[in-house]
């Protein structure tokens, strides 16, 4: 997206941080991975349905304040808009397109009918996007097959390996009480829960911007967990503020891995992003007060299904 839009006319600063920053989206939209994390983290007791269901709205008020902080800076640099290609094109664009889409109503919607669990919805996923790539698409090659496998047993190796460290390193921090001593930390500056959840927020997202997110997830969430629930907060809410928090650090420097990327696509500095980013963090920052402060955003849409 970010060459397409350079050659569109768009400044490659504007390219990159439009781009950057909506991809937080994918870890708060199901079907996430992340958040599959997060239930493991917290003992198997959260229901991994119940989370997918409980990003969709704080997803999509995510895209709609990132389109608003998009149009702004548009209008104010003075960007030319295109004229619409018509109805027939977007109807074939939408129907090249639907059958690789599916994929993700497959997983989600074999979880949420209880026809299918995470892990077998996954799997059905993973077959059907096999055979949509090889036989649709006809774009899949042995090459890149063999690759893909490599990189997915790779990359769950690599989870396996932080989630047993994670458990273990839970042990250790129940054992010598940590979240009790993190609460009555957190109490001595302010018994308000507004201003715990707030602290709550800005600890998360300074640990963001310094460290990986699934690590993050795995390491803060047996910490930070017991302390929201004990003023309150549900599991289930904890867990996409959660989302949005570490999400935030993928784009945020120092170690803003998608912020990494988009710059070198862009072929800019990544001071140059930061320098014009700033629209698109209050965007996001405006929709992680609204999750913290308002449960029903997050919550309401699960009790419909419980």
């Amino acid at each position: 997206l970010v060459p397409v839009m350079k050659e569109k006319g768009y400044d490659a600063d504007y390219a990159v941080n439009v781009t950057v920053t909506s991809s937080v989206a994918g870890v708060v939209i199901p079907p996430s991975h992340n958040m599959i994390l997060y239930a493991v983290a917290a003992g198997g007791g959260i229901s991994v349905t119940q989370l997918f269901i409980a990003g969709i709205v704080p997803g999509i008020l995510m895209c709609l304040a990132l389109a608003v902080a998009a149009y702004v800076v548009a209008v104010k640099r003075g960007y030319a808009g295109e004229a619409f290609p018509g109805w027939q094109a977007l109807a074939v664009s939408f129907a090249a397109a639907l059958p690789g889409l599916l994929t993700a109503v497959i997983i989600v919607g074999g979880v949420l009918s209880g026809i299918l669990t995470v892990t077998e919805s996954g799997a059905f996923g993973a077959i059907y996007a096999i055979v949509i790539t090889g036989l649709v698409y006809r774009e899949l090659r042995w090459a890149s097959f063999k690759q893909a496998v490599y990189q997915s047993v790779r990359t769950t190796s690599l989870v396996m390996i932080l989630v047993g460290c994670a458990s273990a390193f839970s042990y250790l921090l129940a054992l010598y009480s940590v979240p009790e001593m993190l609460s009555h930390a957190l109490l001595a500056i302010s018994d308000n829960p507004y201003v715990i959840l707030l602290m709550l927020n800005l600890l998360l997202l300074g640990l963001g911007m310094i460290m990986d997110m699934a690590a993050l997830i795995l390491i803060c969430t047996p910490i930070f967990l017991p302390v929201a629930t004990q003023f309150g907060m549900d599991p289930i809410q904890f867990g996409i503020i959660l989302m949005i928090n570490l999400g935030l650090g993928l784009c945020t420097p120092p170690v803003g891995s998608c912020l990494f990327v988009g710059s070198v696509i862009g072929k800019i500095r990544i001071e140059q992003a930061v320098r014009t980013i700033w629209p698109f963090y209050l965007a996001l920052f405006a929709v992680l007060m609204l999750v913290t402060y308002v449960p029903a955003v997050s919550l309401l849409l699960p009790s419909f299904f419980q």
